[in-house]
């Protein structure tokens, strides 16, 4: 089957868990302008021109869930990610998405799953003509290796759902029949989901997504790989001031992330960086420096040697903003899943790892090219 053997709907509805992060509320105003002038969007979208058989890629709509019940309008304007300009005329517009009160995480497994269900079944009915993703952007939880969890029962017995939020909305996405995206560092790929999300014919696809200096850093290791230059050293600094900054302070929630950020380079040069000095020596910090606010700032020092071994480096200062570069990824993610669904595709999709630091499933593509190739491999599949 490929995408063109299905009538599209008439929209994409992007359900998000964390609705009224930054990241989420930047992602609700670019769906809002989409509709209004989305050429200010299409250029930062790698999905612009595929899929003609889906919905056009400013028919997206955005609903969701979130502990805070301050209004959205609220959430874009303390986060302080966009300027007025670009929202205020458009309030009445993003007044109108509608955003359900999380679960409590004091009440039981199935009954949080119950609630979320049956938010997403009542999301369905508001917006009957759309196809819907469930996509997770809540924050970096608690890290734990699941892979003795052989079943979602003893998901159940084991862990906590006030730790482990994210898999309440990964279950009930996947029996809503809804494709799921883990935009999060946090484990949902735990195998129990997985083999659900095959049950269900569903796709699922994670996790935590790379927007800035893990992007370049894949881009840079591969460039050096193909080269044949070894490298020697990486240290990276990330400074943030967002809410994701402050968040990855404690620790607990903090090894996630930096392992992801940490692993992928010697998956991706085939080596371990820093193997003849005994130890690793690639080192990644994050600090939080409130005054950044969302734009983080990153800094990368790269030691590499060439010919007879002698010694080279490289210097990278990278000024970017996390939601910015976020938002567009999710809209691009969304598309996929809507056409990978309708390709019959279920189960975890690791040719998608372009977009994440720690690509999910079998043999994911590490290098960038790699990345390229297998989404054009990818495409080919959805009938472009």
């Amino acid at each position: 089957m490929n995408c063109s053997d299905k009538t599209p709907p008439a929209s994409i509805l992007i359900m998000v868990a964390g609705a009224k992060g930054a990241v989420a509320s930047t992602l609700a105003v670019a769906t809002v302008h989409l509709r209004t002038d989305p050429e200010s969007i299409r250029h930062s979208l790698t999905t612009a021109g595929l899929f003609p058989d889906l919905p056009p890629f400013y028919a997206i709509d955005f609903v969701g869930w979130d502990r805070v019940d301050s209004p959205l309008i609220t959430s874009i304007e303390s986060h302080g990610v966009l300027p007025k300009t670009i929202w205020t005329d458009h309030q009445s517009a993003l007044n109108d998405r509608v955003i359900r009160p999380a679960p409590s995480n004091k009440a039981p497994w199935q009954d949080q799953i119950d609630q979320v269900t049956g938010d997403i079944e009542y999301y369905k009915s508001i917006y009957p003509k759309s196809h819907p993703v469930l996509v997770n952007l809540l924050p970096a939880g608690k890290r734990i290796d699941m892979e003795n969890l052989k079943t979602v029962e003893m998901l159940f017995e084991t862990l906590s759902p006030a730790d482990f939020p994210d898999l309440i909305y990964a279950l009930a996405a996947l029996r809503a029949g809804v494709p799921f995206v883990n935009f999060s560092p946090n484990t949902v790929e735990a195998q129990p989901i997985v083999a659900e999300a095959i049950t269900s014919n569903i796709p699922i696809v994670g996790c935590d997504g790379k927007t800035g200096q893990t992007y370049f850093k894949v881009v840079l290791a591969s460039a050096l790989k193909a080269r044949g230059l070894l490298v020697d050293g990486w240290y990276s600094l990330n400074l943030l001031g967002n809410a994701d900054g402050e968040n990855l302070m404690n620790p607990e929630r903090a090894v996630g992330k930096v392992a992801n950020k940490t692993e992928l380079l010697d998956q991706i040069l085939g080596y371990r960086v820093g193997k003849r000095y005994g130890q690793s020596t690639h080192s990644v910090r994050i600090d939080y420096y409130p005054p950044r606010g969302d734009a983080k700032e990153a800094w990368d020092v790269i030691d590499f040697n060439g010919l007879f071994g002698l010694p080279m480096s490289i210097r990278i200062n990278l000024q970017g903003r996390d939601s910015i570069l976020a938002a567009p990824m999710i809209i691009d993610l969304a598309r996929w899943m809507v056409a990978l669904k309708q390709a019959g595709r279920s189960g975890l999709i690791p040719e998608l790892g372009f977009f994440f630091k720690k690509p999910a499933g079998s043999n994911p593509p590490l290098t960038f090219q790699d990345q390229i190739r297998a989404l054009e491999k990818l495409a080919g599949q959805c009938g472009q």
